[in-house]
């Protein structure tokens, strides 16, 4: 189990606001355990504090903003994002503006200030929660959805679509957080305007103290005055903005995010939403409850392998009746590019295959050494639409099983409503020895 860490000793940083151009001296102190990211507001009368969480962010364009009454911090994702990608739980933040400093518009500088002061472990164990059922939410086109998956670090996916400006284009992006080098691949990462964009703001008042050497503006072939510090720099940066917004969770998350074009304002929803799953019976711990058959079995008992491996889990099995696994819907699906782009929608012959293969299993259980060979499908009834973010129940049980054939009746289900259902015969040949 992992411990809580905090900072070793304080760090100043300096700086104007992104989009004020206030000068804003931060500093960065140690954070007793259990008490969270805390950002304090030192410039007024008499200071005041602001929880990092969901619950005081309150509604800005294009940045995170966190208020406590009428006094506000804006700009917090990136301080948020350097602390979380550095598994830090507790830290305050006193800020002497209405602004966090800009600096070079990423969380490297933040980033950089902690790594300088050190981080110490502190004797609580971390708050984590473990997603065990799938979240969706969607604005628009744009969708992000967190799911079961790795239980030692959170797996996340972005996909951003910028096909209408050909110098960002499609940019897929994976990173794993707890395990990949937050410092190096996502915390150099910076903050992108379209040219556009940057004129509107400028006619507005904000931001006018930049320049294009000062803040990514990218122009029909590319930055303006300045140069990419990845190819795919805009992803990574979307990367550490999605990071820092999970902050707002108060509890490291463990399992899998997929993200196509979200922002701030999904973001911050998703989170939300695994409020209320946590207030709603959600559990707060280390691992999930072992399943049956993990997909280490699961891989000794069928020889499907990627992409056509469709059974996650197997939570149970009773005899060689009846068996309830798990297949867990991903936008990171290879079939999802063509079916359909714009509108991911599940085949429904994967969902059959998915319950084809848990058939297969229950199978096993009596005869051992025996591949089952699809021979028909009946009675089939697609009855709901399955998409990225979905969690599909499978359940196959045995009509009759014999030395050559078997038929299974089997169902999909999205919670508690049937998805597809089916009436399965296999021809029975023995399996090759591996």
């Amino acid at each position: 189990m992992s411990l809580q860490k905090t900072i070793k000793k304080s760090v100043e940083i300096v700086g104007p606001g992104l989009f004020s151009g206030e000068r804003s001296n931060l500093r960065l102190s140690p954070g007793e355990p259990n008490t969270g990211i805390v950002f304090v507001r030192n410039d007024l009368p008499e200071s005041v504090r602001i929880q990092a969480d969901i619950a005081n962010v309150a509604p800005k364009p294009r940045r995170t903003m966190l208020m406590n009454g009428s006094t506000g911090v804006e700009t917090v994702e990136h301080v948020l994002s350097a602390a979380w990608g550095l598994d830090l739980d507790n830290l305050v933040v006193e800020v002497s503006a209405s602004e966090t400093p800009s600096l070079d518009g990423s969380p490297e500088p933040f980033a950089a200030a902690i790594l300088e002061a050190g981080i110490a472990e502190q004797e609580i164990p971390q708050k984590v929660y473990v997603i065990e059922e799938p979240i969706t939410v969607s604005e628009g086109d744009a969708t992000l959805m967190a799911m079961p998956g790795p239980v030692d670090c959170l797996d996340i996916l972005y996909d951003l679509d910028y096909a209408s400006v050909p110098c960002i284009g499609r940019q897929v992006l994976g990173f794993r957080l707890g395990k990949d080098d937050y410092m190096r691949q996502i915390a150099p990462s910076r903050t992108f305007l379209l040219k556009s964009e940057a004129e509107q703001l400028h006619s507005q008042g904000i931001g006018t103290h930049l320049t294009t050497r000062d803040v990514l503006v990218m122009g029909q072939d590319g930055p303006i005055e300045n140069e990419l510090r990845f190819s795919d720099e805009h992803v990574r940066h979307k990367m550490a903005d999605l990071i820092g917004d999970l902050a707002l969770l108060g509890k490291h998350l463990r399992g899998r995010i997929v993200a196509y074009k979200s922002g701030h304002e999904l973001n911050h929803s998703l989170v939300r939403k695994l409020v209320e799953t946590i207030a709603t019976g959600g559990r707060t711990r280390g691992t999930p409850a072992e399943p049956l058959m993990d997909i280490r079995t699961i891989m000794k008992t069928l020889p499907h392998r990627y992409p056509f491996l469709m059974v996650d889990r197997v939570l149970e099995i009773q005899g060689n009746q009846r068996i309830v696994g798990i297949k867990n819907v991903s936008m990171n699906e290879p079939y999802f590019q063509g079916h359909y782009p714009g509108q991911p929608i599940m085949p429904g012959v994967m969902q059959l295959e998915a319950m084809a293969q848990l058939a297969g299993i229950l199978i096993g259980q009596k005869l051992e050494n025996k591949l089952g060979f699809l021979l028909s499908i009946d009675r089939v009834k697609l009855r709901r639409l399955v998409y990225p973010g979905d969690q599909l129940t499978l359940e196959a049980e045995s009509i009759h099983v014999r030395s050559r054939t078997a038929h299974c009746r089997c169902r999909a289900l999205v919670g508690t409503d049937v998805a597809a259902e089916a009436e399965i015969k296999f021809m029975l040949v023995d399996a090759e020895p591996a």
